[in-house]
């Protein structure tokens, strides 16, 4: 009890510590992103459409094969043209998922209630060396 007493502070940096650290494996368990694996059995098994919510020279630089390019700004009018089946699942990906995800509430405002953010982004989709395309 005397060693709790006299390093108190150094336990509770310790702690501090511990707690930062396992701070994103807790926040990775609860993200809604979809995992680049779990995304191309989306794509294969039920025909999920992947739209690319980058601007168009980022899209240009490279994107997911098959993607087609809504920018963020444009997501709002555009996407009811470009999906016409709101049933359909959709995948939003952007270069490293911050912007996909608030396309995602924008989607499921739309109606799209199968829409899902690509978590990482396209960093994340290449760290798995699946394909992308350049325009």
């Amino acid at each position: 009890m005397k060693f709790i007493i006299d390093n108190w502070m150094l336990i509770a940096v310790a702690v501090t510590t511990a707690s930062m650290l396992m701070w994103p494996t807790v926040m990775g368990a609860t993200a809604s992103g979809l995992n680049p694996t779990a995304a191309v059995q989306l794509i294969n098994r039920e025909k999920a459409v992947v739209i690319d919510v980058c601007e168009p020279a980022e899209f240009a630089a490279g994107h997911v094969v098959g993607a087609k390019n809504v920018p963020l700004g444009e997501l709002e009018g555009r996407l009811a043209g470009v999906v016409k089946n709101k049933a359909l699942p959709l995948i939003l990906v952007c270069q490293s998922g911050a912007r996909s995800g608030r396309a995602v509430a924008i989607a499921k405002k739309l109606g799209y209630e199968q829409a899902q953010s690509l978590g990482g982004g396209l960093a994340g989709w290449r760290t798995a060396n699946l394909p992308v395309e350049k325009a």
